[in-house]
């Protein structure tokens, strides 16, 4: 099934992600003492980020544990929306870190405040690669799973955080330009407010029950009207139950109830081939009558 895939990366993933966060919680700590002896806001604020990373590593371990809950009578899918909420949360998190460094560096701004630029450095490149290392062990699963999506966004604006941190050290050791700290501070903010938006959006959509992004309904809707057999689609939906988990129904008419198995046999196998929708529910009408059947490939 699609979701025993979606199952699979996972499980995949799961131990990428304990490896990742157990990195950035070492160095959130490293970043945090960096940044109060150099007196950087640009490290105190990434040190922040790294932190809300931490936190949201370890949400989306939780989750994907407890996605693996098996369904029961009250939770006839199981508990696979757990990571899209995880993935939500997170979402909403990146966009609260962004406002509350946009606030302290536009405080900081009016203030500029003395940095020591080659102790900035030493921590920025150290975070730097921190998360490079973060990146690269979240790089196989990130496409397969919403969740995991959101830890490696996390991660991915921690890094261009830490670039803009190298950047303004470098620029405050040589030129003694302290402004640049707060500005490489609004920098990240937006870096994370642009970063979270796409997060936000996917998780929204397969909350609302929306079509997913790689599947055209009414191609959907053609390529069944298409299998012999079948005059009419109609009552077509489709929509994600979570990363990679694609569910179907639809109402198929039919001429003769005794072609019925067939026409079923052709619609699911166009549903796999086509579009990769191994989860489906079809209906037959023929004329008054009606027939259902459900079908889940393994």
């Amino acid at each position: 099934m699609s979701h025993d895939h979606a199952h699979d990366l996972s499980k995949t993933g799961t131990a990428r992600l304990a490896w990742t966060l157990g990195l950035v919680v070492l160095y959130a700590a490293a970043e945090v003492v960096g940044g109060v002896a150099s007196g950087s806001l640009a490290l105190l604020a990434d040190a922040g980020h790294m932190v809300s990373d931490a936190a949201a590593i370890g949400l989306t371990l939780f989750a994907m544990w407890f996605a693996r809950r098996p369904p029961s009578p009250a939770q006839t899918f199981g508990y696979y929306r757990a990571e899209i909420l995880a993935a939500l949360v997170n979402g909403a998190t990146l966009v609260g870190i962004a406002v509350f460094i946009l606030v302290e560096a536009i405080e900081r701004l009016s203030r500029p405040v003395a940095v020591q630029g080659p102790l900035m450095l030493a921590v920025a490149v150290g975070g730097l690669l921190v998360n490079a290392a973060g990146l690269w062990l979240l790089r196989g699963s990130k496409d397969g799973s919403l969740n995991i999506r959101a830890a490696w966004l996390h991660v991915l604006t921690d890094a261009l955080g830490s670039v803009q941190a190298i950047a303004a050290a470098v620029l405050i050791w040589y030129f003694g330009w302290y402004w640049v700290d707060p500005v490489a501070s609004i920098l990240i903010a937006l870096l994370v407010v642009y970063s979270s938006w796409s997060l936000l959006r996917q998780a929204v959509a397969v909350l609302m029950e929306a079509a997913p992004g790689h599947i055209d309904p009414d191609a959907v809707r053609q390529a069944l009207s298409a299998v012999q057999g079948v005059q009419e689609v109609h009552d077509l939906h489709v929509w994600s139950i979570t990363s990679g988990f694609v569910a179907l129904s639809a109402h198929l008419v039919v001429e003769r109830f005794e072609a019925g198995s067939e026409v079923m046999r052709l619609a699911e196998s166009c549903l796999v081939d086509r579009f990769k929708i191994r989860h489906s529910t079809l209906q037959l009408d023929v004329g008054g009558a009606c027939t259902q059947t459900h079908h889940d490939v393994h």
